[in-house]
């Protein structure tokens, strides 16, 4: 295979596909990454450890103090790294389990020149090696990537979903956007009419993946993570209507991803 062939293939296997609603719960029965948050699809990605005992090895014994380390293949240009990495994959084994570190910020806090924006930029790279999928209604994605379960009730689908599909009940209650919200009633309440999406977030195209850069703190404008009202649509939408305002903030467009902000102090 030459290297023509070789980028063509990559490119047509990271294309969108789109599903039906019912072709969906299908790959969940089968694949649990389709339902999988944030932190288990990047726990996914990083994969297993090698462990190490330092003791067979003088050099590291003395850095290690003979103790069994966990070393990640997905991080294995990060060297004296391990206890900072080993945090962060206790964060995120923590936060796929739905403890309350699903709902804490990580915060990587380090001098200059420690490795926080190498250990940042990596988790990015690795939330990419795993697809979402987003709901899609009228040849239209959904701007803030809303997952299909959202659709669903905890209280009044769960017990369905679980015996049928094997779905947790815990990956039930995300609340839909208004995006969502406003098709499902057009729909007349078919979801069967929404058709679901895999897509394969990337940084280059912002898709599940963005990040925010300090600004002025006396003026810096919340709509870069929260996105703000288009006026451009105004003409064809009343100010209060969901397709009237522009999804364009970093937090909209991470949905089901990885968001990054960097602070200097």
């Amino acid at each position: 295979m030459n290297i023509f062939d070789h980028y063509r293939q990559r490119y047509e296997a990271a294309k969108d596909e789109e599903f039906t609603l019912q072709e969906f719960l299908t790959i969940c029965r089968q694949d649990r990454s389709a339902y999988a948050n944030a932190a288990e699809r990047l726990l996914m990605a990083i994969g297993e450890p090698v462990m190490v005992d330092t003791a067979l090895e003088p050099r590291l014994s003395r850095l290690f103090s003979n103790r069994v380390i966990a070393r990640y293949p997905a991080f294995e240009e990060f060297y004296g790294m391990e206890d900072a990495i080993e945090q962060i994959v206790s964060y995120l084994k923590h936060a796929a389990q739905g403890l309350e570190e699903k709902k804490q910020i990580l915060y990587l806090l380090g001098p200059v020149g420690g490795g926080k924006s190498s250990l940042a930029e990596r988790l990015k790279a690795l939330m990419q090696r795993v697809p979402i999928y987003v709901l899609s209604a009228n040849g239209e994605r959904s701007p803030v990537n809303d997952h299909p379960l959202c659709l669903f009730n905890p209280q009044e689908d769960a017990q369905i979903l679980q015996k049928e599909y094997g779905i947790p009940t815990r990956y039930l209650g995300t609340i839909m956007s208004p995006w969502a919200a406003k098709r499902l009633h057009e729909f007349g309440g078919d979801i069967t009419k929404f058709r679901v999406v895999k897509v394969w977030p990337s940084i280059l195209e912002q898709v599940a993946i963005a990040k925010t850069e300090p600004g002025d703190e006396n003026n810096q404008d919340i709509s870069a993570l929260v996105g703000k009202v288009d006026i451009r649509k105004l003409e064809h939408y009343a100010q209060n209507d969901p397709d009237a305002y522009g999804y364009s903030g970093a937090l909209c467009r991470a949905n089901q991803g990885d968001y990054g902000v960097r602070r200097d102090v």
